[in-house]
């Protein structure tokens, strides 16, 4: 792709746009940058781009007289992308413009949920047999701040706002972990929401692999819109759950999990996708269980924030969204758990949460702008008790909760109510633990 002495717009100026904006400036290109932040909300290296700035909207960008649109995943669809695409000119996103330039072969990670957990899970197998890789997209730093380094592979967690506009990705290896009901905010249906997770799939040869959950319908059917040798992990999948173990059916190696810091089900069939990656490559076994042993969960993702006589209490924060407090209330080892939820609504239906609390929920704590919603969904199924803060909201749980339980912060809702992020959600949590543990002297008050 040559940009040299033509015309790029590019729209959002987080961390995939100044990325792509200085990728296309390497490139030769001439660099519009434009984002509806006002200049002085701009971060530093925003504003310190070469590049001519147009901050606080968009007004008097040229979109229709570019030679090429880059777009972050942040941004969503616009008049202005329309116009410029009646006029002839391309519009892609950041994930798309570092593909066409990148050298290594690449291996995506998509899905609901799951999907930084599993990629820092394979990551650590691939360096464990020596490749080296670049760890990034979703996960934090865009790929293309990497693509004039050499690498061996290139592992990307891709949400659906990158996928959308990625229209010529063929990723050597696909996995899509699932695929639940999320960002109903910008995508008119769940099923518009799958096809853009499953882009990823949509340029795979017979070369390319494609990973899914064993009988899984929706990842199926998104798999089979290319033409990837489809692998399977899950209960007697290719790569199956059994116990502690996962057995790769095709050879009969077994990986055991003994050791492997990771609570629930769901993790134990995040490991079973991220082996199926890395054997994809051919890295060996004895690597990957090296990689496996050397693992450290990401914080916010089933972290055990500690315990209160016989009531184990977990951080996960990062579920977000509906499927991913299912999975993790399902997942839990626990008989029982007392459930701590709601935050800003993304206007999915509950009806699954309510599912999944009948079959292992004791009692359910609700916060933030979200709390109505979910009371009247939870309403006559089991206990349920209204917070207005955190640490509240970890006294009325623990106190719902009998010896044997565990309290779960898996909040099924965005953040950005009552915290800054769900990192800071996670460490509120973490810290109303450990305040109530103090007072409790062992015990937990009345």
């Amino acid at each position: 792709m040559r940009l040299d002495g033509r015309t790029v717009i590019v729209v959002g100026l987080g961390l995939s746009g100044v990325a792509a904006a200085r990728l296309c400036r390497s490139r030769g290109a001439r660099v519009i940058a434009t984002d509806v932040l006002p200049e002085q909300r701009l971060s530093p290296e925003a504003r310190n781009l070469d590049a001519e700035l147009v901050a606080g909207g968009h007004v008097g960008v040229p979109f229709e007289e570019a030679d090429l649109v880059v777009v972050s995943p942040g941004v969503p669809p616009l008049p202005e992308f329309d116009a410029a695409e009646r006029a002839g000119v391309e519009v892609i996103g950041e994930l798309e413009l570092a593909w066409r330039f990148c050298r290594a072969p690449v291996c995506c990670v998509g899905g609901t949920n799951g999907k930084s957990t599993t990629t820092v899970l394979a990551a650590t197998m691939f360096e464990s047999a020596g490749f080296r890789v670049f760890g990034g997209g979703n996960l934090g730093t865009p790929l293309s701040l990497a693509v004039d380094q050499e690498w061996d592979l290139a592992l990307l967690e891709v949400s659906s706002f990158q996928l959308e506009r990625a229209p010529s990705l063929r990723p050597r290896v696909s996995v899509l972990l699932n695929v639940s009901e999320d960002h109903l905010d910008r995508y008119a249906s769940a099923e518009e929401y799958a096809r853009a997770k499953g882009q990823a799939f949509v340029n795979q040869g017979a070369e390319d692999v494609a990973i899914i959950p064993v009988s899984d319908p929706v990842c199926a059917a998104q798999a089979m819109r290319g033409r990837g040798e489809v692998r399977t992990f899950g209960v007697r999948g290719d790569y199956s759950v059994e116990g502690r173990e996962v057995v790769e059916r095709r050879t009969g190696e077994r990986f055991a999990l003994e050791g492997v810091e990771l609570y629930g089900w769901h993790n134990l069939l995040n490991v079973a996708a991220a082996i199926a990656a890395v054997r994809a490559f051919d890295v060996p076994v004895n690597a990957a269980l090296k990689g496996l042993r050397a693992f450290r969960p990401l914080p916010h993702r089933m972290a055990c924030a500690g315990e209160l006589r016989g009531v184990r209490c977990y951080d996960d924060s990062k579920g977000t969204n509906v499927g991913a407090a299912v999975t993790a209330l399902l997942g839990l080892t626990e008989e029982r758990g007392v459930l701590i939820a709601g935050g800003r609504d993304k206007l999915g239906s509950y009806s699954d949460l309510v599912q999944a609390l009948r079959r292992k929920g004791r009692a359910v704590v609700v916060i933030g702008e979200a709390a109505d919603r979910i009371a009247a969904a939870v309403r006559g199924q089991l206990p349920l008790e209204r917070a207005s803060s955190m640490d509240e909201a970890v006294r009325r749980a623990v106190g719902l909760a009998h010896p044997g339980d565990a309290v779960l912060l898996s909040p099924a809702c965005a953040s950005f109510d009552m915290f800054e992020s769900y990192a800071d959600r996670g460490r509120q949590f973490v810290a109303a633990v450990e305040r109530l543990r103090g007072e409790s002297e062992g015990g937990v008050p009345e």
